[in-house]
């Protein structure tokens, strides 16, 4: 059976769909003192309980332990899967005092689960903080089915760690060329640009690809130092789009923005199901 988080019910839907496993009825609700309380309506044995689940907030995190406890009374396998995980940045104390939030996560969320499947985590290397086996699927290739018809496009990754990301979107869309961006230092004003590596993007079509756009300021503050591009989209699998982004994206000539249903957000365009369900 797949249970659904509050904030990945469309995933959750066409999850179920893809496998043909029954989709538990959930409720999500909140007592008076302001405390969640998750249940399904229709309990019931089985092999294995899926649990489908971003953690865009702490409400979210405790809401998935929740289910998670619901899960191991009713299933003989628990699997966890996080579409989006919160917290997943924080991968290292950066400053002395702070926490390294995503093994605090990780370490909260292993023992309600024997497995666990990420969407692109931010930093793979999170795998080691899980108690249990931890298996991160990239949903890059799926940005390429909304993008429309593009005259040899140039997929632009934001830095060179992000260039894997590009060439996967380049690859399953068919033709373009990979580049990522590079800071410039001007040894005379000592000013800093920002432009791609390798090719020019004077009158191409350019496709931005990134794991996450959050507020969209690093990735709007790259787009208007692009030389005359034909038109800009901006791809990525984790359409957090926190604030103004979006307004803040289309300022600086962004076409469109495609997204996944990792997060339910509106430009969500396409589907990680099928690459979640091949991992099941």
């Amino acid at each position: 059976m797949i249970l659904p988080g509050s904030a990945s019910q469309s995933l959750g839907a066409a999850l179920a769909a893809e496998l043909d496993e029954p989709l538990a009825a959930v409720e999500y609700d909140r007592f008076a003192d302001g405390e969640l309380l998750v249940r399904t309506t229709e309990p019931s044995s089985t092999d294995r309980a899926v649990i489908v689940a971003s953690t865009v907030s702490g409400d979210a995190h405790v809401e998935l332990l929740q289910l998670q406890d619901v899960a191991r009374q009713y299933a003989e396998e628990v699997v966890t899967v996080l579409p989006y995980m919160g917290y997943a940045r924080q991968d290292d104390a950066f400053r002395e005092g702070e926490p390294v939030s995503a093994r605090a996560v990780a370490r909260a969320l292993s023992p309600g689960t024997d497995r666990v499947v990420c969407v692109d985590p931010h930093e793979p290397s999170i795998e080691e903080f899980f108690d249990v086996p931890f298996e991160a699927v990239s949903a890059a290739d799926r940005l390429a089915a909304p993008l429309p018809d593009l005259a040899d496009p140039l997929f632009l990754a934001p830095d060179a760690s992000a260039r894997g990301l590009a060439r996967e979107v380049r690859d399953a869309y068919g033709t373009g060329t990979v580049d990522h961006f590079e800071k410039h230092r001007d040894r005379d004003t000592g000013e800093v640009s920002v432009a791609p590596s390798e090719t020019a993007a004077r009158d191409r079509e350019v496709v931005l690809v990134d794991d996450i756009v959050a507020t969209g300021g690093t990735m709007s503050e790259a787009i208007v130092q692009l030389d005359g591009p034909a038109r800009v989209f901006v791809t990525c699998v984790h359409a957090m789009l926190a604030g103004s982004a979006r307004t803040r994206l289309a300022r600086v000539g962004v076409d469109r923005v495609y997204g996944t249903d990792t997060l339910e957000r509106a430009e969500s365009a396409v589907s990680v199901a099928p690459t979640v369900a091949d991992a099941l």
